[in-house]
């Protein structure tokens, strides 16, 4: 299988200096974008392992390595040539191991309408379906680092075909081992109001009352799908938004705090010190 080149993609200014992709400012150029896992890690680990989620879709391919990925709060094992795609708006983070590498795209907002609509996990074990793959991001890598007459309908036709090898490879993948659909269904509805809500200062106690079901109950079911807590989640999606704000805005700590739902600046950098063991300032100044 065809090695894919990652030099292009790093001419980019690091991943920490140019804005989380939920946050981009609208773009001139292509809607799309191509990064290495690597280098989006540089901007620090907890860009991949922190709960969080972007507006637009995305798809990561691993090439290299090991790891746990949580979707959607359900929790599942990756290794090499797994393709991972997410849609807009849905938690998940990416647990990295010492030898992790892959590719990510992000599709920009205006993706194309027949991408899958619902979180996919595929373990690609076919060694034409991986060249494949390979071979569609290093011929959209080419168009979009090397501009030429048409790279602009070239790159979208790319798109299209990424769009297709997905369709084929859900058609015939095979059942994943998941938790029971009940249990499941009540994770996923947890996580989507705390990627809507996280903003608020709503406990645990009030998701679980808007599922209609006990916080202990909640929080059994999620660490049952992800080896983690519903407060654990939850606190994870602000301290995720709350790093990205410091280090990617110049917003103060003070309109932060409020952002986040904190009664005051002082409860925020309490918090936020006891989860990092570094203050908010301290953590700006750090750069990551």
């Amino acid at each position: 299988m065809a090695v894919f080149s990652s030099k292009l993609l790093l001419t980019s200014a690091p991943f920490s200096q140019r804005g989380a992709p939920d946050t981009l400012p609208p773009q001139t150029g292509p809607a799309h974008r191509l990064d290495t896992i690597q280098h989006m890690a540089q901007g620090g680990r907890w860009r991949m392992e922190a709960m969080r989620a972007l507006s637009e879709p995305c798809l990561f391919w691993i090439t290299r390595g090991q790891g746990r990925v949580t979707v959607g709060g359900v929790q599942r094992g990756y290794g090499v040539h797994n393709a991972i795609f997410l849609p807009a708006g849905v938690m998940h983070c990416l647990e990295l191991g010492a030898n992790t590498q892959g590719l990510v795209l992000f599709f920009g907002r205006d993706h194309d309408p027949t991408l899958p609509a619902n979180p996919q996990h595929l373990r690609v074990r076919e060694a034409t379906a991986q060249s494949e793959l390979t071979a569609l991001l290093e011929a959209l890598n080419r168009e979009s680092s090397q501009p030429r007459i048409g790279s602009d309908r070239a790159a979208e036709f790319q798109m299209g075909l990424i769009s297709v090898w997905l369709e084929r490879q859900i058609a015939v993948a095979p059942q994943d081992s998941l938790p029971p659909k009940n249990a499941r269904k009540l994770v996923n509805r947890f996580t989507a109001l705390v990627e809507r809500d996280f903003r608020s200062s709503q406990t645990v106690s009030d998701y679980a009352r808007q599922l209609r079901v006990t916080p202990t109950h909640l929080s059994r079911v999620c660490r049952d799908a992800c080896g983690r807590p519903a407060s654990d989640l939850l606190q994870e999606r602000r301290l995720y938004e709350a790093r990205r704000l410091l280090l990617d805005t110049q917003m103060p700590i003070k309109e932060i705090a409020a952002r986040l739902g904190f009664r005051s600046q002082t409860y925020f950098s309490r918090n936020f010190l006891a989860q990092t063991g570094s203050t908010p300032s301290k953590f700006r100044q750090s750069g990551h």
